[in-house]
């Protein structure tokens, strides 16, 4: 055996015990040499050096049997912290996660259009009142990941295709952001993370294809594609609010705007419109569909009409990517598209069938929960667990740089 192997062969083991422990939850020793294939005596071993390592913690005892009460052993979430942030123009979310993943911590940044705004500021603001929150110092906080609307050009790492996020535009943002903060930190598309939450917990579970599509204020899009999110060259895959469609006014210059495409055909105010067409008067197009629907049950053949024409609209959108992509699975998420529930789901999926040569599955988001906020969180419980779980020892990386994406 070479030298070096049974190190590495027990940081296998150890990892795999640790995934088991989050996966399952408090386990006995008994249980955990089961799952693992380890004999008792290796089981009881690799306990006590997790234990020792301040990865394991003693949970209570198993009940059941005659005998003795069998020690409970989970992953000890003191082990370490993270933070995720959500990023509109009126607003940051923010949360911090122990490592189990459990919530600790949040709080809420209102950000109200002013003249300059200091975006560093802000998320600095909200990663101080999540941990203030949480009873944490910002120092407990190992990683940090955000979601914003567009995305950051890798070559620039200048925000792109977000023209309404005023203060995010700077190019050396992503730097003062590292040096202000002091810790790793992940930027990465608000709709490239909910198809993070999705795949971690949600529709889109053990699929390495698929797409995520957004509708809200805005439209948008994800791509995961044989495991990974497919990026693009400059951030920009996904932003099908550009798509050019049949009928729809061209958008001519993309950084001045977007009047047209698949945004002027399927964006909140094309919802709204679309609604006011058929007797239905709210400001919220969510709201819209929901009503919609209710008096569609009822027999109302105008708000029928409505619910067919916006799924005819989001399929031919669809229908775009699907020749493009080929996706096994299509997620259908935002305000507006889960609004519409299975009813405008069943409708959508009856349009496309007509429209698409391949017949992707459609599904519901299954995350509902500020989806953004948990994909961040998942972003950055993905990296921390590889660092802290990792019982290997390995020369000393120092990292501060934020970077936009994976």
């Amino acid at each position: 055996m070479k030298p070096g192997t049974p190190r590495l062969l027990r940081g296998i083991n150890d990892r795999a015990a640790l995934d088991l422990l989050l996966s399952h939850g408090p386990l006995t020793r008994a249980r955990l040499g089961e799952l693992t294939g380890l004999s008792k005596p290796t089981a009881s071993q690799l306990l006590a050096r997790l234990e020792e390592a301040g990865l394991v913690i003693t949970s209570g005892s198993a009940y059941g049997g005659r005998g003795p009460r069998a020690q409970l052993y989970a992953v000890n979430p003191d082990a370490a912290y993270v933070a995720g942030l959500d990023v509109t123009a009126a607003r940051i979310e923010a949360a911090v996660a122990d490592v189990t993943g459990r919530i600790v911590g949040e709080y809420q940044l209102r950000t109200p259009r002013r003249a300059n705004p200091d975006a560093v500021a802000h998320v600095v603001a909200a990663l101080d009142g999540a941990c203030a929150s949480a009873g944490l110092p910002v120092a407990r906080v190992r990683r940090v990941a955000i979601g914003t609307p567009g995305a950051f050009d890798p070559r620039t790492r200048r925000l792109r295709y977000a023209r309404h996020l005023p203060g995010w535009h700077e190019p050396d943002l992503l730097d003062r952001l590292a040096a202000e903060i002091g810790r790793p930190i992940d930027v990465d598309n608000d709709v490239n993370l909910v198809a993070i939450a999705e795949r971690a917990a949600g529709a889109a579970r053990d699929v390495d294809d698929f797409a995520v599509l957004w509708a809200a204020e805005g439209i948008g899009a994800a791509l995961v594609i044989g495991g990974r999110l497919h990026v693009g060259a400059t951030g920009g895959a996904g932003e099908v609010g550009f798509l050019p469609l049949p009928g729809m006014p061209l958008v001519r210059d993309v950084r001045r705007g977007n009047a047209g495409a698949f945004q002027e055909l399927a964006g909140a105010p094309a919802v709204l419109a679309l609604a006011r067409e058929h007797g239905i008067r709210t400001t919220n197009p969510a709201a819209a569909v929901t009503t919609a629907l209710a008096r569609a049950g009822a027999g109302d053949r105008g708000a029928e009409r409505m619910l067919r024409t916006l799924a005819s609209r989001f399929a031919l959108g669809i229908s775009a990517m699907v020749a493009v992509v080929d996706p096994a699975l299509i997620i259908l998420a935002g305000d507006i598209l889960t609004a519409g529930g299975p009813r405008l789901l069943a409708l959508v999926a009856d349009e496309l069938g007509s429209l698409a040569a391949a017949r992707p599955r459609l599904e519901l988001a299954q995350v509902h929960d500020r989806p953004v906020l948990a994909g961040a969180l998942r972003t950055a419980l993905d990296a921390t667990r590889d660092e802290v779980f990792d019982t290997v020892p390995h020369p000393a990386i120092v990292s501060g740089t934020a970077r936009p994406g994976h």
